[in-house]
Order: C-alpha cells, then structure tokens, then sequence
C-alpha cells in the first residue's frame, strides 16, 4: 500500500454508501475529513459496477465472489468514460501494478489481469487532488466481470479480451454448444471495422437464437406486426481484424461469450458442417451435451 496512508475500512451501511454486494456508489467526502483515507469496499459477485462520487483520495475494491465450484482466474474490468484525473492499479500480493494512468484514454477499453493464487483480487483507484473549495460532483467508476476458464471464453491479455482467429477443432465446437454464452444459427449481414481498437463488427441475421445470456440478439417484428417471413433475430459479434471476417453466403452456427454487453465470437462453422460433426458424435456417443437439430 501507498506509504503513509491510512487504511480506513468503512462498513457498507454507512449512509454515504449503497450497495447490493456486486454493485456499490458512494462519496468521497470522508477524504475531505482527512486526506489519506482509503474507502475500502467488499464485492462478492462475479460481475457488477462501481460508481464512486466525489471521489476523494483513493478508493480499494476487493473481490471476493461467493463461489461454491469453479474458481474465476481472470478479472476484467471497463472503465468509464468520465473515469479522468485518476490512476487505476491492480493489487498482487500487496503490491500496486499501474493500470491505467491519469492521463490515459480509459474509453472503449478493457483491461484483464490474472487472479492466481491465494490473495483476494483488488482493484485500487487514486485520485487526483482536487484544491480547496473544488468539490464538483465528478463520477468515476468502472465495471468488473470475474472470468473462469471456460473454452468458450476469448483469450484474455492484459489490455483487454480478444476473440481467437483460429478455427476450432471437432472437441472444441462440441464445447463450445454446451458452455458458451450465446448459440445461435444465421447468417453475416456486414462486416464493419475499429482500427483504432484492430477490431471487427460482424452483423448478423439469425433464424434461431438457441440461447444466450443476455439480449445480444434483439427479436424484430415485420412493420405489418406480422411474423417475418426471413430471420427474425439482429446482433452483432465483436472479433479480431486479424481474422478477416467477410460477409458472404452460407448459414452459420455462432458461439461465443458475453462481456460487458458486448458478443464475442468464438467457434463459427458453417452450420452442415457443425450437423455432420454433431452427429457423428452423438451415434458414438461422444457429445458432450444434448444440442436441439431442427
């Protein structure tokens, strides 16, 4: 920790905090009492936010899920947008690793890092000083997702998630339809590109959205209110521009992960040819999960 600073741990009722164990907002005022505090805070979801008004000298979030079966190895974090004028820092062992500085550009980035071991993950923001009489209502924040490490999860490097170019072997799709976060079946639409973040935007039209944790996949209505006669599901799929993504013909099965609100593509074969793989494994009964064929 910091030298000189005083660790003050604030219990969670306290007015000027809220939260709901894997979401927390609350003020920074305390530091206007004595400027070394740290507001320390205690999450225990695997994925959640943090809103922090008037932030004061420095604020320490501890993750600790309360997980029964596997252990999440990776923390993920998004900062916001309005997360300017302070400096992010992961917590190893009791050491502080610089994140993100002061003057960085937090904006449409994600930042990974590895929860090995036996310490509790923590995230550690510092602010910058603010003179006397300077207290605006600034917020900063950020949202976190704790990853465990599941086959249908993007590879994780320290600035962030990336999607694998490589395609996916018969083991692996058949993973990949038991433990990804959306399935579905359709078609590439477009194919849109971020060079700033090397980064592709696949849009696609689905015919069946077999799941899918959150709402990636929005179900349209024709403009009669009938039900429309071609695909009726829209989405979009974040992958590497190193994989050179092209629109074209052919019906796909599309797997991947969900994080922060974004779909990350993972195996997508042509879908004959995940049918031809599925069933071979199931006459030998080597699937891993019952999959629905219509």
């Amino acid at each position: 920790m910091l030298p000189g600073v005083i660790i003050l741990i604030l219990a969670l009722q306290l007015r000027s905090c809220a939260t709901d164990l894997c979401n927390w907002t609350g003020s920074g005022f305390a530091a206007g009492v004595d400027s070394r505090i740290v507001l320390q805070v205690q999450l225990r979801c695997t994925e959640g936010s943090v809103r922090w008004i008037y932030p004061g000298q420095a604020l320490r979030v501890v993750l600790e899920p309360n997980l029964s079966t596997a252990r999440r190895t990776t923390v993920c974090i998004k900062p916001s947008p309005s997360l300017h004028g302070a400096s992010v820092f992961i917590e190893r062992a009791g050491e502080l690793e610089l994140l993100l500085t002061e003057g960085g550009r937090p904006e449409q980035q994600v930042f990974c890092f590895r929860a090995d071991g036996p310490h509790r993950p923590a995230i550690y923001l510092q602010s910058s000083p603010q003179s006397v009489g300077s207290w605006s209502r600034r917020t900063m924040g950020f949202r976190y997702e704790l990853l465990s490490n599941r086959s249908a999860a993007p590879n994780v490097g320290h600035t962030g998630l990336q999607a694998s170019c490589q395609p996916c072997n018969n083991t692996q799709l058949l993973m990949a339809i038991c433990n990804s976060d959306f399935v579905v079946r359709g078609y590439i639409n477009n194919v849109s590109h971020d060079s700033e973040r090397q980064t592709s935007l696949v849009e696609v039209s689905a015919e069946r959205v077999y799941w899918q944790r959150s709402g990636v996949f929005e179900q349209q209505a024709s403009a009669s209110g009938s039900p429309p006669s071609g695909p009726s599901w829209r989405g979009h799929i974040h992958t590497l521009m190193q994989c050179r993504v092209k629109p074209g013909d052919g019906e796909f099965l599309f797997t991947g992960s969900e994080h922060f609100g974004e779909a990350w593509l993972g195996c997508a074969p042509r879908y004959k040819d995940f049918l031809s793989v599925y069933q071979t494994a199931w006459a030998a009964r080597q699937n891993s999960c019952d999959f629905p064929l219509d």
